[in-house]
């Protein structure tokens, strides 16, 4: 997608990292509409949340489920099936090629988009390493970014580190979502690749998802609103 055909406030994704669904409504609720794009990951989801994905997409609001499929295809490909029946926005697969091409032909004919994810934001070479692979992390998202981008994927999920230097290779044929933003003052936690929101957007970034600062907030509706007006900022 072009960056001018994206909705300014549809930026940034706010990820619903909560023990359960009660508590999911609630920030939801506070949060208004300053948000109009959540996050729905592991956490949630095994606390019942999917469910949410629905009632999110029925309000007009778009999800993110962060799932990270993975698997053989046929079971990727169910996993996808039922994911687009729910009105999600995007789906999270792991960047091998057997998963993203199952993936995108299950996902044909709905408005689900598939995300590949190259490197979690929170490993660096050194657990690459420790992990058996012999590339850097750098080298490695590009590698997996040249595969996504072969078998027909629709956005890739990579540290704001790494936005610049795909957004050059790929062009504007693929969204980039990065994760890993943390405002100015904000605590990493256990974010190794990070980033401010400005400057993400500034290195190419199309979608920002953010979670601790603006769920941990004392007030998260001025958190967002905060961060939407950095993303602005950027744009302009």
């Amino acid at each position: 997608m072009q960056p001018s055909e994206i909705v300014a406030r549809d930026r940034l994704i706010v990820a619903l990292d909560l023990p359960g669904v009660g508590p999911a409504e609630a920030m939801i609720a506070r949060l208004g509409d300053s948000v109009t794009f959540y996050k729905i990951g592991y956490q949630l989801a095994f606390a019942g949340g999917l469910p949410l994905v629905r009632q999110l997409a029925a309000a007009g609001k778009k999800v993110f489920a962060d799932l990270k499929l993975h698997d053989i295809g046929n079971t990727v490909a169910r996993g996808v099936e039922s994911v687009a029946a729910l009105g999600a926005t995007f789906l999270t697969v792991h960047a091998y090629p057997q998963t993203m091409k199952a993936a995108v032909e299950a996902r044909a004919g709905s408005g689900l988009k598939i995300l590949a994810v190259t490197v979690l934001t929170s490993y660096d070479d050194d657990d690459l390493q420790a992990a058996g692979y012999r590339l850097a992390a750098s080298d490695l998202v590009e590698a997996r970014a040249r595969q996504a981008q072969a078998q027909g994927v629709d956005g890739l999920v990579c540290s704001p580190e790494e936005a610049a230097g795909l957004r050059k290779m790929i062009g504007h044929q693929m969204d980039l979502v990065t994760p890993g933003i943390r405002p100015a003052g904000s605590a990493a936690g256990d974010q190794k690749r990070i980033m401010t929101p400005a400057r993400a957007i500034s290195a190419g970034a199309d979608y920002l998802v953010v979670g601790r600062p603006v769920i941990d907030a004392a007030d998260p509706r001025a958190a967002a609103d905060a961060i939407q007006a950095e993303i602005l900022q950027a744009l302009a």
